[in-house]
């Protein structure tokens, strides 16, 4: 069934779009809700006409968000956490964490659920996090965990282990390397050496 839709519906259409859907979507959900209606000459224009509204309305948002997003897009958020062992975070930094530091420090109003974190944060670092104000207004922030004060000496012993260890991996794979090439030399000298005897022998 070919519709017209009167407001947004998420992965679907947006209002103002002629969209052909299957009959019981229509039906069951768009038609009863008021959400999309058929394709009268009525309802094309009175969603041409929401549509322009929308757009109006829409500008004004991304206007209003592009003056916020701009003092964080490239902006650095440090966070402090707890760090075991293992170099893992006890507990997690979640989006809402990251939303009260950036309001508390960057000093803009930023709400949690448009700060587009796809799982808690588990592990120190930086990492690239982005801020969606609008569909058409993000800015990227990077958010740095560090560890905090109690467990400095945590993590500087864990990095000095872990520094070891690739130290060690990397002697280990430059031993191997140099025995496999003497042990592909020996073998290229054996081989000659027998062709050498193998021609002598063929003169004779």
């Amino acid at each position: 069934m070919k519709v017209v839709f009167f407001e947004d519906v998420e992965g679907t259409a947006q209002v103002g779009e002629v969209k052909e859907v299957k009959n019981g979507f229509a039906r069951n959900f768009l038609l009863p809700r008021g959400v999309a209606g058929a394709t009268t000459k009525d309802n094309l224009q009175r969603a041409n006409s929401l549509a322009q509204k929308e757009v109006r309305r829409q500008e004004k948002l991304d206007g209003e968000a592009r003056g916020i997003s701009t003092r964080l897009d490239g902006y650095t958020v440090t966070l402090e956490a707890r760090v075991g062992e293992t170099g893992r975070l006890f507990g997690s930094i979640t989006n809402r964490d990251i939303a009260e530091a950036l309001t508390a420090k960057a000093g803009v109003e930023v709400d949690p659920h448009i700060v587009l974190l796809p799982e808690p944060i588990r592990d120190i670092g930086p990492r690239p996090v982005t801020i969606k104000f609008t569909r058409n207004v993000t800015a990227e922030v990077t958010v740095d965990v560090v560890p905090d004060e109690a467990s400095k000496p945590v993590v500087e012993k864990l990095m000095a282990e872990r520094a070891a260890q690739a130290e060690a991996e990397a002697r280990a794979a430059a031993e191997a390397k140099y025995r496999a090439e003497a042990e592909a030399k020996a073998a290229g000298a054996s081989t000659a050496e027998a062709e050498t005897e193998l021609e002598a022998e063929t003169a004779e």
